[in-house]
């Protein structure tokens, strides 16, 4: 029998913010085994910890149908379990995924755990052709007129790459209506994950809502390797304000899906370069159960 979790990510609240399958001993899982178990808990990713040594632990994440090499809300997920747990006590601590090590950040209220915070894969962009402007716009049921043109239209990535595509309003993102066939052919085309919309709602704030269906995953409720790949592309094409070469912002997401998280963001720049992408939230322990080997 192989016990899991299952841990809502960026937010307090029971039954929002983005669910994640955590599963503290996966040694014995052979990777078959692995996604079979996270196609059973059908969460947006599902996290296995394969080995825990001193201020070290390795780590997969699956998708239902696939292996990914990274994911923000499920390592935020992981965190504030292996606290919970007493693996973790807020010392020095780094995850080693398929993306390299990710070191950890706990923040606690009065001894108890309630924030981790994560140093992401080191962030990059790429430009995304101008001529697909308008069928990323149809893809999302919107027309091209509606994409925002003061805002970056492009390919960004701390782990796991997105297009990030910025709408006018928040109004616009909420009456999405996706072509998720589209989506996902776009997706291909372009070699990334998911096609993640977003507006401003203030100078540091914006919202959005991310599809994935190219990873099995139709829209994902809070997306936390998007969200800071997001303010690292803002930042780079200086729409954030900085301040001690540090930029600052908040994501909200799920609100369509009735699951409403937050994310919290930090980029760490050196003159229009960013050198680090921190992404932090708080998280909750919604369930646990038991899976029998198959």
């Amino acid at each position: 029998m192989t016990l899991y979790s299952e841990v809502s990510a960026f937010t307090r609240t029971p039954g929002h913010g983005n669910r994640a399958g955590v599963v503290l001993d996966a040694a014995g899982l052979s990777e078959g085994e692995m996604q079979r178990l996270a196609a059973f808990l059908d969460a947006p990713e599902t996290v296995f910890v394969t080995r825990m040594e001193g201020g070290l632990v390795r780590v997969r994440y699956f998708t239902p149908t696939q292996e990914v090499a990274f994911c923000g809300h499920a390592t935020v997920a992981l965190g504030l379990l292996l606290a919970q747990e007493g693996h973790w006590a807020g010392e020095a601590l780094a995850l080693e995924t398929l993306m390299g090590r990710v070191p950890l950040r706990l923040i606690s209220e009065a001894g108890v755990p309630r924030q981790v915070w994560m140093e992401q894969p080191r962030h990059e962009t790429r430009p995304v052709p101008r001529e697909l402007r308008a069928e990323l716009a149809a893809a999302l049921g919107l027309d091209a007129r509606m994409v925002h043109r003061g805002l970056p239209l492009a390919a960004a990535s701390t782990g796991l790459w997105s297009v990030f595509v910025p709408l006018l309003d928040s109004f616009l993102l909420d009456a999405l209506e996706p072509d998720l066939e589209a989506i996902a052919q776009l997706s291909r085309q372009l070699g990334v994950g998911s096609v993640y919309a977003y507006a401003p709602l203030g100078v540091s704030r914006f919202a959005a809502r991310d599809f994935a269906p190219v990873l099995g995953i139709p829209e994902d409720p809070v997306t936390g390797s998007a969200g800071g790949a997001l303010l690292g592309l803002l930042a780079a094409q200086g729409r954030l304000p900085l301040r001690g070469g540090r930029a600052c912002g908040v994501i909200y997401q799920g609100h369509a899906l009735g699951t409403p998280g937050e994310v919290e963001v930090e980029v760490e720049m050196l003159g229009d370069q960013v050198v680090a992408v921190h992404v932090g939230g708080c998280a909750m322990v919604e369930r646990q159960g038991t899976w029998p080997l198959r």
